[in-house]
């Protein structure tokens, strides 16, 4: 990529993913390099594009030190708003500075499976002409964005592409939600149909499988979603509906159909635990069971096998007989006791 130039002729060098100028009802225009840093420069486009109510997208690849520095030396943005679009922790907020609004959202990358998606965060600074956007792995979500805006359908706002890669966001995880869902429902099919040869240990993993990866996605969303709720977040009037009231509305939908599968989840997690205990005790039912009918017969061969003198039967042709006789006697008369109180 060639250089930009900044304030001073430093030099900027990458990162600049893509520039474009959008207008409702057209097809966006590429910008060139010089409009780039006039723009950035000063905070301002040239009086060719004074008209018309577009506003421009300049998007940077942060993954390298010299991308940063790029973002950092724009001379027509806040010290702190540099700060959070050069930030490479995973934490999000949202803040305004004056006619500015900045701040770090949740998306997926596409580093992973889609039964694994990562979760990562980008980061923009937005002006009612400008959206500024960063983020160190591809975005599917901005991909998406922006194919739509090539496609001509140019919203009058740059505010309304934050919502819209929050909303792709949010399709996402319903997309994720189905799929875990799904999961229940076989696992629950499972547990209505137990029987002695079902696998209680696989649908334990299934079931955790399930609460670890939701629990995973609540610690994504719910901090969005108190980030939204917050009463002392005063954005501009320009971005209030466009991006703070839409936005909102879609992420706590999100979030409410997280805690239902959460919910589910959990219910099924405390029948599994249920049968799980029901089959142990069974099983210690049934070995119980048979170590009381054992134990007359222990004593009976613990006494004849006692190496003393004037043992009974010793002397007679059929004294083992005898013997496993008795002991199967005594086994009968503790199986009927066992009926009679009801043990068995």
């Amino acid at each position: 990529m060639t250089d930009l130039l900044s304030e001073g002729g430093t030099l900027l060098r990458d990162g600049l993913v893509w520039a474009i100028y959008c207008r409702p009802g057209q097809e966006p225009q590429e910008l060139e390099r010089d409009v780039v840093v006039h723009r950035l420069t000063t905070g301002n486009f040239p009086p060719e594009f004074a008209e018309g109510g577009g506003w421009a997208w300049f998007h940077f690849d942060i993954v390298h030190t010299m991308s940063r520095h790029q973002i950092e030396t724009i001379p027509s943005l806040p010290e702190e708003v540099r700060q959070v679009l050069t930030n490479l922790e995973r934490s999000t907020r949202l803040e305004n500075e004056g006619d500015i609004v900045f701040g770090a959202l949740p998306a997926f990358d596409d580093t992973s499976t889609d039964d694994d998606r990562n979760v990562s965060t980008w980061r923009f600074a937005l002006e009612p002409d400008l959206l500024l956007t960063t983020r160190r792995h591809p975005i599917p979500a901005l991909g998406v964005v922006f194919h739509e805006l090539k496609r001509g359908l140019v919203p009058r706002s740059p505010a309304r592409v934050v919502d819209r890669a929050l909303l792709e966001f949010a399709d996402t995880l319903r997309r994720d939600f189905a799929r875990l869902d799904d999961q229940l429902d076989r696992a629950e099919d499972v547990l209505l149909m137990l029987d002695r040869d079902t696998d209680l240990g696989r649908m334990s993993g299934l079931l955790g499988m399930v609460r670890r990866r939701s629990t995973e996605l609540r610690r994504v969303l719910a901090p969005v979603d108190r980030i939204f709720r917050d009463e002392e977040l005063e954005l501009p009037e320009w971005a209030e509906d466009d991006l703070k009231d839409r936005s909102h509305r879609q992420v706590h939908a999100a979030l409410d159909d997280l805690l239902a599968l959460q919910d589910r989840a959990r219910s099924l997690q405390d029948e599994l635990t249920s049968n799980q205990a029901e089959e142990t005790n069974r099983r210690l039912y049934i070995l119980t069971v048979g170590t009381i009918l054992m134990l007359p017969a222990t004593l009976v061969t613990g006494f004849f096998g006692m190496n003393t003198g004037g043992m009974f039967l010793t002397n007679g042709t059929w004294g083992t007989v005898d013997a496993g006789g008795l002991c199967f006697l005594i086994m009968m008369g503790t199986w009927f006791l066992l009926k009679l109180i009801r043990f068995l």
